[in-house]
């Protein structure tokens, strides 16, 4: 669609992706030069609609950015009281105490928040700025310089014919040019993914892991509500089959923000993520808290858990990656929402300034510096090791030796294991099926534990169902001949929104099928597929979740 003529607008810096990190670096920029053009672009319905996250939120972002947040009524309005962490087993629960664990680890201090409503506050700020947010503009296409820097987006295709040609209700959408664009999408962005490749970022760099993390929330009986204790839990239900583990945040108004993350280097191609985390609540510990209370909403999102050696290289010609798109969680405190802040903040200093300069589309080295040096690189760096240990030696070693790791590079600034390498790719992890048996999971209830559809429509997901599919196939015959007959095809299990099955009658091949309606934007298919045969990319703006305060 590149030859298509199109209108263009002209900004001095273009943002993709209204998360903590795109308002972040907005609100940075204008705080800098209140006369620089600036324009995010957000694919979701509303500021927030695709935000999901857990979330405790360590405020240290925030104050760097805005250090009168609370005057200013942002939405961090339960600070954690209690901090718990439990080893599961399938009856009952061993509580690991806290005074074993780096002061870093703790979450006193910490809010318990919805990063949904906070990047709506965010937006608030941005605007009264003069920052310009365009919502339901999903950026579909990068526009390239004439040497060859990234020189702005295509956003706002709409009505797009099934089979992706123009036809007579196409709007063909815009053409909006930076002098430098920053992109900010979250995990496995489709611009962010092209960017990597194009420029080779990732070269020298380990490759980058991801989990993926559910959430449902919950209106629970107050007399059960402890507002602001924070619940984290490893071990059961997954014990060997996988890493992950679960959390409970006791928010405010009676309501639990309740969630499971899977790690998505597994290997049985039966392990069914969704399943697990239904499993999870009907733990005798969860099941007490959510018996006689409801499920408000639900949704899900991958995570990157790569941390310090997976982060590709973040400035490009023309722009940079800002927050997940580099790949800023910190797995181990199970937070990344303040270093995608801190990033955004850092590219806007050095975005405004070059420009302050007079320069425009060159490859930001300070700010690639920065981000591995400073404040989110130490964050970093000390932990790096936590998520490759557990990988190699399994949970129980893992809590040892990564507990050991993190005490030394606190303390010391090193690590007696120097960097451990993650290895293999969450595709290339996946095991072939014949050497595993299916697991038997246990049929949901319906007042605990539901399937997936039923749950889905919590999420309040919607894709215009005349536009083509966002999720793409590289070839079809491989989704039957590779990833069904040799792998069991896992697509039909990892996905937490059911959108891929495969349809079986007797004597003939199994048929593949998209329902890309229910798709909640999580990009596990992307990452997970072990042929990479699914590439997700955008839908037409708006369409996706809806998620009203996750």
């Amino acid at each position: 669609m590149s030859n298509i003529e199109r209108e263009a607008m002209e900004y001095d810096v273009v943002i993709v992706g209204a998360g903590p990190a795109g308002l972040s670096a907005a609100i940075r920029l204008k705080q800098l030069d209140e006369d620089l053009s600036v324009v995010v672009l957000e694919k979701g319905s509303e500021v927030g609609a695709h935000i999901l996250s857990g979330a405790v939120l360590d405020p240290v972002g925030l104050d760097a950015l805005i250090p009168d947040w609370k005057e200013k009524g942002a939405p961090l309005n339960t600070e954690v009281t209690e901090d718990h962490f439990h080893m599961l087993g399938e009856a009952g629960s061993i509580r690991i105490p806290n005074w074993p664990m780096p002061p870093f680890m703790s979450n006193h201090g910490k809010y318990i928040v919805s990063m949904g409503n906070v990047c709506r506050w965010m937006a608030e700020q941005a605007e009264a700025m003069g920052v310009e947010i365009f919502p339901g503009m999903a950026c579909s296409e990068l526009v390239y310089g004439d040497n060859g820097e990234v020189k702005g987006v295509v956003a706002g295709v709409f009505g797009l014919e099934p089979d992706g040609s123009i036809g007579e209700n196409t709007e063909p959408g815009m053409e909006l040019y930076g002098k430098y664009v920053l992109i900010s999408e979250g995990v496995r962005g489709s611009l962010a993914k092209e960017i990597i490749a194009k420029y080779d970022l990732q070269n020298g760099r380990d490759v980058q892991k991801f989990g993926l993390g559910m959430k449902e929330i919950w209106e629970i009986d107050p007399d059960k509500h402890k507002e602001g204790k924070v619940w984290h839990s490893m071990g059961w239900p997954l014990g060997s089959n996988a890493g992950g583990g679960g959390f409970i945040y006791h928010a405010e108004n009676n309501q639990l923000y309740l969630g499971f993350v899977v790690h998505l280097n597994y290997e049985n191609p039966y392990l069914f993520p969704y399943m697990e985390f239904q499993r999870f609540k009907q733990h005798p510990q969860v099941k007490a808290l959510l018996e006689g209370g409801k499920r408000v909403a639900y949704g899900a999102r991958a995570i990157s858990e790569g941390g310090y050696q997976s982060m590709p290289k973040a400035a490009f010609p023309g722009g940079a990656l800002l927050g997940c798109s580099v790949g800023l969680v910190n797995v181990p405190r199970i937070k990344g929402n303040h270093n995608a802040m801190l990033s955004g903040k850092a590219a806007a200093e050095h975005v405004a300034g070059a420009l302050k300069e007079g320069r425009a589309g060159d490859t930001l080295e300070g700010y690639e510096i920065e981000l591995r040096e400073g404040a989110v690189g130490k964050d970093l760096k000390r932990v790096r090791n936590v998520k490759p240990l557990w990988s190699k030696f399994g949970l129980t070693a893992s809590l040892a030796l990564g507990g050991f790791d993190m005490w030394t590079n606190h303390l010391f600034g090193f690590s007696l294991f120097g960097t451990v390498k993650h290895g293999k790719t969450d595709a290339q992890a996946t095991g072939k099926a014949a050497k595993f048996k299916p697991i038997d999971y246990p049929k949901p209830d319906g007042v605990i534990s539901f399937d997936r559809l039923t749950n889905v429509a919590f999420a309040a997901t919607n894709h215009e169902e005349s536009q083509p599919c966002h999720l793409k196939l590289k070839d079809p015959q491989v989704a039957i001949d590779v990833d069904y007959k040799e792998f069991g095809g896992p697509s039909q299990r990892y996905c937490p929104a059911g959108v891929y099955e495969y349809l079986t009658e007797e004597g003939q091949e199994p048929k593949f099928v998209i329902n890309f309606q229910n798709c909640v934007h999580c990009k596990t298919c992307d990452i997970k597929e072990t042929s990479q045969n699914i590439t997700w990319t955008v839908p037409q703006g708006g369409d996706g979740p809806n998620y009203p305060n996750m």
